[in-house]
């Protein structure tokens, strides 16, 4: 049961109309502007390898180029292929197509953290959980452009809401319950190989049942009724393995496939690279072990994070409190464990990390679902003492959740590099933290240089195509600006500079056409470089190219 199980069926009916009414309202946000997303370092990669993966299911497997593509074989290409499906059959280029499956998908997770939410606190904990991730830009920000951790994220939330149900109908889960905890866990793993952190989160529910049980009921029928649930689970890790086949045929080509790229995911796979930590450039391999809980701190909006810590400290002493059911303990700690687990693993282990915390957006679900009990425990702990006192925080609760939206609003459509007030917003951030590194900026950069041509602002150029020269993710700028222009890594001759505003682009001396910049912080620049000479567009030190 929930911590504070106090709502009637009137007001859990409203609560979850409100849920649904805030689901449908996302969804008309998707739908008005999915376009305005630029494309990134890998779009032109991940739509190559979700075009392969369905030659190989149309070819009967004999087109076996997806199997040993570039490294993507070594995830899942379910929104690759689910976007080039939809490529056949809607009226928008590929690219938005992709924008509007990336958006789809997060969508569909938010309504999987709505219902975790639900499950673990009650219909207020289920809204508030939906709320904060709705808020949240690390998720909202992520969900259109990026192609493995979003998705991620979404399978994740559905396959925790999976293993919450197996834990509570312990040790007889329904079919129904089963299927969902299969499909959930086939398609995390199937997305990324670290949807084993799900099986992991399992193993500790599980254990928990088991040690509680134990003391009440004996060691044999304990084990008695968890090797029954065990062998019950048996018929749905079949059909998780074959959704995992589904969306990551490489991971079947041989049984240790799965293995294999756990390994290979284990150790840095690049020449390492620098990256903006705290005002300097760090070699990503020597990033320090504070980097990801650091930057959850600082781009985590405040309401989620305070919520979320609150909600996780409560979660596991919950978990210990022996008034509760064996199943709910156990469903706590697991909850709790998705929140921080992940995070507390970089502190100890403390891998290569880059890309700000984007590898770790699978845990923000977790974290709303954490900030959903701890602000449902509030309210109605402050109903049962004086109505208004309950109201004042629901009201504290939304304009918590308003301010990132409105932070959001204003950084459109670059809500992933979303900064909160501990970091002094994204001005703050801006020259100490890494903001566009999917280089999103260049579309709009490209299009308001269209702007002035076709206006006749710019002075006569000769005939195209003309030269452009990129620091940044060239098949963007190539896409945006079309065939009247040819792009370069090298300005000398160039006739147009276009950079983004990370560290490693110069800042040239040269007349700047376009300045693309949200709340004082430059995203992008494109400079005229008729008549001018320069070198390079790197600054030093000059990274490498992320990896896909």
């Amino acid at each position: 049961m929930p911590i504070s199980p106090r709502w009637g069926r009137p007001s859990a009916r409203a609560l979850d109309c409100a849920a649904v009414a805030l689901l449908i309202a996302v969804a008309a946000i998707v739908a008005l502007t999915f376009r305005d997303y630029g494309l990134g370092w890998d779009d032109y990669t991940h739509a190559q390898y979700g075009d392969l993966l369905l030659r190989l299911y149309e070819s009967g497997f004999a087109d076996r180029r997806a199997l040993s593509f570039v490294n993507l074989y070594a995830y899942g290409g379910g929104l690759d292929m689910a976007a080039a499906l939809l490529d056949k059959l809607l009226p928008f280029d590929l690219f938005e197509t992709r924008r509007l499956a990336g958006g789809l998908v997060g969508l569909a997770g938010l309504a999987a953290t709505w219902r975790l939410g639900r499950r673990a606190g009650g219909p207020l904990a289920g809204l508030i959980a939906l709320a904060l991730l709705a808020c949240c830009p690390l998720y909202y920000g992520h969900m259109y452009m990026n192609p493995k951790d979003a998705p991620f994220a979404a399978a994740m939330a559905f396959c925790m809401l999976g293993l919450v149900r197996l834990v509570e109908e312990y040790p007889k889960p329904t079919p129904a319950t089963g299927a969902l905890a299969g499909v959930g866990l086939g398609l995390a793993i199937g997305t990324r190989v670290l949807g084993g952190f799900a099986v992991l989160y399992a193993i500790v529910a599980l254990l928990a049942v088991l040690a509680i049980e134990r003391r009440h009921i004996g060691a044999r029928p304990a084990i008695a009724r968890a090797g029954g649930f065990l062998l019950r689970l048996l018929p749905w890790l079949v059909l998780a393995y074959a959704v995992m086949a589904l969306v990551w045929p490489w991971s079947v080509a041989s049984p240790l496939n799965p293995l294999k790229a756990l390994v290979y995911f284990s150790h840095f796979f690049e020449t390492p690279w620098r990256e903006l930590f705290q005002g300097g450039p760090i070699l990503v391999s020597d990033m320090p072990r504070r980097y990801v809980a650091q930057l959850f701190a600082l781009r985590l909006p405040e309401v989620t994070l305070t919520l979320g810590l609150a909600g996780a400290a409560i979660a596991f002493v919950a978990a210990c409190d022996r008034r509760q059911t064996a199943q709910r303990r156990a469903v706590l700690l697991m909850l709790a464990c998705a929140a921080t687990l992940p995070i507390a693993l970089t502190v100890v282990l403390r891998p290569a990390m880059y890309n700000g915390i984007r590898h770790f957006v699978f845990v923000t679900p977790a974290i709303a679902v954490m900030g959903g009990l701890a602000g449902a425990r509030l309210i109605e702990r402050l109903a049962a003492w004086r109505a208004a006192a309950a109201g004042a925080a629901a009201a504290l609760l939304a304009v918590g959740c308003a301010l990132p939206v409105i932070e959001m609003a204003k950084l459109h459509p670059y809500e992933y590099t979303y900064f909160n007030r501990i970091a002094g917003g994204t001005r703050g951030a801006d020259g100490r933290y890494m903001l566009d590194y999917w280089g999103l900026s260049l579309k709009q950069a490209s299009e308001a240089l269209l702007a002035k041509l076709d206006a006749g602002e710019l002075a006569p150029l000769g005939d195209p195509p003309w030269k452009m020269a990129v620091c940044g993710p060239h098949p963007p700028a190539a896409l945006a600006l079309g065939p009247r222009f040819d792009l370069l890594w090298d300005p000398q001759g160039a006739d147009f500079a276009m950079t983004l505003g990370e560290y490693y682009c110069a800042k040239l001396a040269a007349p700047v056409l376009v300045e693309i910049a949200r709340d004082g912080v430059v995203y992008a620049r494109v400079y005229d470089l008729r008549g001018l000479s320069f070198n390079t567009l790197l600054s030093v030190p000059a990274p490498a190219r992320p990896p896909p």
